[in-house]
């Protein structure tokens, strides 16, 4: 069980129950999100690179917030994990900061560096994680996230994070 605080608020604790690459992978889309990081997608490339198991990737509008991100998923993962990034690459000013923590890769974009590499297109066939539960999606299928505790709906077309709490109205 892996036990975590968040910024809204520091009295609530949530718990998941995953372990590995997963449980990595879900804890830092969790900090990603509490900064309002956008367009979250964990991609499972495990099956084509030896390497990496999985890809996070998210969406900052500007370069503090893209570097509040990468603080945010730093200090979780050491919080929870005890876990340290291999590697770090680029600065909020390149608009791409990649965190490598062996098995998880984290890459965090601006928009227009997220739009520029098109990363979900590239590993089109591999298949995409539910990045709050760790569940595999179906292919094609969107992920809502309604609430605090982050109960997914399929839908169909591109995986993209909803968040009715600031995003307004249900996507089109």
């Amino acid at each position: 069980m892996v036990p975590w605080r968040t910024d809204d608020d520091p009295d609530e604790v949530y718990v998941n129950e995953l372990s590995g690459p997963l449980a990595l992978a879900v804890a830092a889309a969790e900090a990603a999100d509490d900064k309002k990081a956008t367009d979250l997608v964990v991609l499972e490339v495990g099956g084509v690179l030896k390497l990496v198991d999985l890809f996070v990737l998210a969406t900052a509008s500007n370069e503090r917030q893209l570097d509040a991100i990468s603080d945010a998923v730093q200090e979780r993962l050491r919080e929870v994990f005890g876990r340290r990034a291999l590697h770090r690459e680029g600065d909020p000013a390149s608009g791409w900061i990649l965190l490598d923590y062996g098995e998880v890769v984290y890459h965090l974009f601006s928009a227009e560096q997220r739009s520029f590499y098109e990363l979900e297109r590239l590993w089109s066939d591999v298949p995409r994680r539910d990045p709050w539960t760790g569940e595999v999606l179906e292919p094609g299928a969107e992920v809502f996230a309604t609430s605090r505790e982050h109960r997914p709906v399929a839908a169909s077309a591109g995986a993209t994070i909803w968040r009715p709490d600031r995003d307004g109205g249900r996507p089109a």
